[in-house]
């Protein structure tokens, strides 16, 4: 939790924080600002202070809404640092902010850095303060493992309920999915649109991103509506102009997000429309079956590879090919069980095998995590994953935060 932060920096020998970029679709400083529209902006959190939200003057109102300090840049005025630096630019803007870390407090020290920007001229303004002021040293870390996804793999309550909002959402707009797609006649094995010509993966995806903006939410990542082979690759988005026919499996994995760049749900199903074919079925089987298995057996306190080494147990058994054996493999079961869920769609704790997996990776109260297995056969032209989102309470208990079905079959009205 974000209460974590100053204890996250004191182990990793970190004296601050540096966060760029703009107030929304930018996890790090929607995680700090609560998600002000900012059009760009520096965040900077000393270590065991409070931290402070350089703005411009245009955007005062907004950087007032997020609660914390707040500094006007032009207080640290460009024009100036332009001339001392003899019209280097460069210099110029490491010169500012080397003023506003000043501000702060943080003269000197190990700075962790994080946001969304071009990261051409930032990486040479990070050279260029470097240099102005070795003092200052700028760190990277390890991807997946930052302080901040540390901070953020365990949620507080108001986080909860955010997510679970847009869950109620998502699983709202797969019904509706579900119901527009049961609607339709068929023709030849495909679904017709009223005006004869055939539904295709695009039609359906043009409503599906109405009734999300409808109800306030976006998918700024895309999501996955992907039938017959499409449906075997298991991040494959699906072909716009593939025919919705029946029998095929349809993998639709939705994540959408609160407005601006907020809080991800993550939630998958998969279909047949009309009926269901003997290795369909069998393959779905498979898949609920494992799927419930370990729904049933999470735990908080528990490593999350323990889950990941269950799946792997799981499917083997059943005669399925998976990662544990060979990571190369592009048929079976080809991916990890599942992976926190935030500001981004994917972040720690991490459901890897067991010789990757870390101390970290734990279920812990606060977690929120996705649980999705799935077997994809892309030559067979068939791939079956099933998704929920569960958190984990402060008293130990897991909650599915948004509940649906698992039928495979949607029966279609022209069938």
């Amino acid at each position: 939790m974000k209460s974590d932060l100053d204890r996250l920096m004191t182990e990793n020998d970190i004296d601050g924080l540096l966060i760029t970029g703009p107030g929304q679709h930018n996890p790090a400083m929607v995680y700090m600002t609560g998600g002000a529209h900012l059009t760009a902006a520096d965040l900077v959190k000393p270590r065991d202070r409070d931290p402070v939200l350089f703005y411009s003057p245009m955007e005062r109102d907004e950087a007032a809404r997020s609660g914390l300090e707040t500094r006007n840049i032009m207080e640290f005025p460009y024009k100036q640092f332009l001339e001392e630096s003899g019209g280097d630019r460069v210099r110029a803007t490491a010169m500012r902010y080397d003023r506003m870390l000043r501000d702060t407090g943080l003269g000197s020290g190990r700075i962790a850095v994080y946001g969304r920007t071009e990261l051409n001229p930032f990486i040479a303004l990070l050279k260029a303060l470097e240099k102005l002021n070795p003092d200052l040293e700028f760190v990277g870390e390890p991807s997946g493992d930052s302080i901040l996804l540390q901070a953020m793999a365990t949620k507080d309550p108001i986080e909860i309920e955010r997510i679970r909002r847009v869950g109620l959402i998502t699983t709202e707009v797969v019904g509706m999915t579900a119901e527009f797609l049961g609607g339709h006649a068929t023709s030849n094995g495909a679904l017709v649109r009223s005006d004869g010509e055939t539904l295709t993966v695009g039609d359906v995806k043009r409503r599906i991103d109405l009734w999300l903006a409808e109800r306030g939410v976006e998918a700024p990542e895309g999501y996955i509506f992907a039938i017959g082979r499409d449906a075997g690759v298991p991040h494959s988005s699906g072909t716009d102009s593939d025919p919705i026919v029946l029998g095929k499996t349809i993998v639709f994995d939705i994540f959408p997000c609160e407005k601006g760049g907020g809080y991800h749900y993550d939630f998958t199903r998969t279909w047949s429309l009309g009926y269901a074919t003997d290795a369909v079925e069998g393959l779905y089987d498979d898949v609920r079956s494992t799927f419930e298995t370990v729904m049933a057996s999470l735990k908080a306190g528990e490593s999350t590879s323990r889950y990941q080494e269950q799946t792997c147990d799981l499917f083997e058994a059943l005669g399925h090919a998976t990662t544990r054996q060979d990571l190369k493999i592009q048929s079976g079961y080809v991916h990890s069980l599942g992976h926190g869920l935030g500001l981004h769609v994917h972040e720690a704790p991490w459901f890897r095998n067991k010789v990757y997996a870390t101390p970290r990776d734990v279920l812990r109260p606060g977690s929120v995590v996705t649980v999705e297995p799935g077997l994809y056969y892309p030559e067979q032209e068939m791939g079956v994953r099933l998704e929920d989102t569960v958190a984990v309470h402060p008293d130990g208990r897991l909650e599915v935060l948004s509940s649906y079905p698992l039928d495979l079959v949607i029966p279609v009205k022209g069938s």
